[in-house]
Parts: C-alpha cells; sequence; structure tokens
C-alpha cells in the first residue's frame, strides 16, 4: 500500500521496484521473497492527484491571507500536526521564535504566519523532511482522513484488490492510514495474518483522531510498525501511549532509513527486520 506523490507512475513499476527492494533485505539473511504468491499493488496516486487539484488548498508557505473554511479547517488540522512533530522532535520554542520573528499577531493555530514558522524550524532543525514536503504531505493527509468523498473512492480502489484469502499487508506513510482504514470497516471474512506499516503517521493526533474510536482490525492476527526515529512524519510510535489498542502493536524503532528524508519506502523495505518479518508472515 503505496503513500502519497505516486500521481503518473505506473503501478507495476513500482510494485517490481517494492519487491526488488524487499529481496534486497532479504538477501542479507540469505532468503528471497516466493515466486508463487500473488501480489497486489492497489493504486490510487493519481484519484489522490485529482482530489488535491479539486479542492486547490494552498500550501501554507504560500498564503498571504485569510482564506476559505475549507482552508482555515487545514491549517488547524497542519497547526496540530506540525506542532506534535516539532515537540517529538526536541525543536524548542526559541527556534520556533526565531522563524516567526517580532510579529506581534498572537501565536496560533489560525495565524498562518505562526504555521509557517514552525515548518521553517522543522526544516531547519529537523533530519531530512524540507517545509514544502512536509506541507504536502500533511494536506494529501488531510484530504484523505476529513473529506468522505476522497476516503471512499481510495478505499474502495484498495479494497477491491482484498480477498478472503490471507493476505499480508504492508503499508508505507499516508498508505498506512489508507490501509488501517480499509481493514477497520471491511465487513468481509478477511484474514491478516501480518499487518506491516513503515513511516506510519497514524499516531499523531491530527491523524489518530479522525479514526475514533480506535480499534484494531478484527481481521489481523498481529500488527507489525517499524520507523526511523529521524523521520518526522513517523516520530511516534504506535504504542500504548499514542495508538492504545488490542492487541498491542510491536514496533521496532531501530530502522535507520538510508533515504535522504528519512522516510522513502526503499529504506523501510530493505531493512532486514523489516523484511524477515514479511517474509516469515508469508511462510519463508
Amino acid at each position: 500500500m503505496h503513500g502519497r506523490g505516486q500521481q503518473g507512475l505506473n503501478p507495476e513499476t513500482l510494485k517490481s521496484e517494492w519487491l526488488a527492494t524487499l529481496n534486497r533485505g532479504t538477501t542479507t539473511f540469505g532468503q528471497s521473497v516466493p515466486t508463487d504468491i500473488d501480489v497486489a499493488f492497489p493504486f490510487y496516486g493519481d484519484i489522490l492527484d485529482k482530489y488535491t487539484q479539486q479542492f486547490g488548498i494552498p500550501l501554507t508557505s504560500d498564503v498571504q491571507a485569510r482564506g476559505t473554511p475549507l482552508d482555515d479547517e487545514f491549517l488547524v488540522f497542519q497547526a496540530e500536526f506540525a506542532e506534535a512533530v516539532r515537540q517529538r522532535a526536541g525543536i524548542t520554542d526559541a527556534q520556533v521564535d526565531a522563524e516567526y520573528g517580532p510579529d506581534p499577531a498572537p501565536r496560533g493555530p489560525l495565524n498562518w504566519k505562526w504555521v509557517q514558522a514552525i515548518l521553517r524550524a522543522i526544516d531547519k532543525n529537523g533530519s531530512g523532511m524540507n517545509q514544502k514536503t512536509l506541507e504536502i504531505f500533511t494536506r494529501d493527509v488531510f484530504l484523505y482522513t476529513t473529506r468522505a468523498g476522497v476516503r471512499d473512492e481510495i478505499d474502495q480502489i484498495v479494497a477491491g484488490k482484498l480477498t478472503e484469502q490471507p493476505t499480508v499487508v504492508v503499508s508505507h506513510s499516508l498508505g498506512t492510514v489508507v490501509a488501517y482504514s480499509v481493514l477497520r470497516t471491511d465487513r468481509r471474512s478477511l484474514r491478516v495474518p501480518l499487518f506491516v506499516t513503515v513511516g506510519s503517521p497514524l499516531a499523531v493526533r491530527a491523524v489518530r483522531d479522525q479514526f475514533r474510536p480506535l480499534r484494531s482490525p478484527s481481521s489481523v492476527d498481529a500488527w507489525y510498525n517499524a520507523f526511523d526515529t529521524r523521520d518526522v512524519v513517523a516520530l511516534y510510535p504506535l504504542d500504548a501511549d499514542n495508538f492504545p489498542v488490542r492487541p498491542a502493536i510491536e514496533n521496532n524503532s531501530t530502522v535507520r532509513n538510508h533515504t535522504e528524508n528519512r522516510h522513502g519506502i526503499v529504506g523501510y523495505l530493505d531493512n532486514p527486520d523489516v523484511a524477515k518479518r514479511i517474509l516469515n508472515a508469508l511462510g519463508g
């Protein structure tokens, strides 16, 4: 289950890249992905892109004045997301103040200059993801989680690739949010021996609160979550404090994602521990 930013790409090519990356991970312990398994790769990149253009929500760095009620709703969502990232990343109030400057306007989620200052502070003092990328990421997560029409169409694409055969679900970034949404609402007798989430923002309160009450999908036997502690959109583990569900989710915070922004899928799938968990669930 891919993340955002995949519009215009070939789903078959993406699937091949994911499998090749996973195989790199399995070769570190002398094994390979079985060739006799069916691999589905639900692709929603173009649909998500259609909606981002349709809604036309401006990025915070492009805002010059108060916008529509939808723009304000997004600004509040993004402010909450960015503030959660700032706190977890250890970025200080002083570092944000340095970006905000002497502006006398009250600091708050509807002050777009204040939100910009938080995002700039994350960009300058974080560990790889730049301001614009984080803005686009939060916009896409906002559209998916808060607009029922967007979520429904994307969920239908994903659900259409799921069957009642035992299925290991592997998801990344926004794809972890999509996968969770589908698995918790699908009424079929799905069987998921392992649900894998990597680089997931699900534990950020702005995202988590869209799925109240939280619960582990009944179809899932085990849930494994891996993240790099430098990946700014996945800084919060899916643990009892941040994502309390039963049975508890297994978290792996030891991944050192080698991609530039510490968030790329190739830096997760080729991790030996991640690859081993997936392979074991496949019966390898």
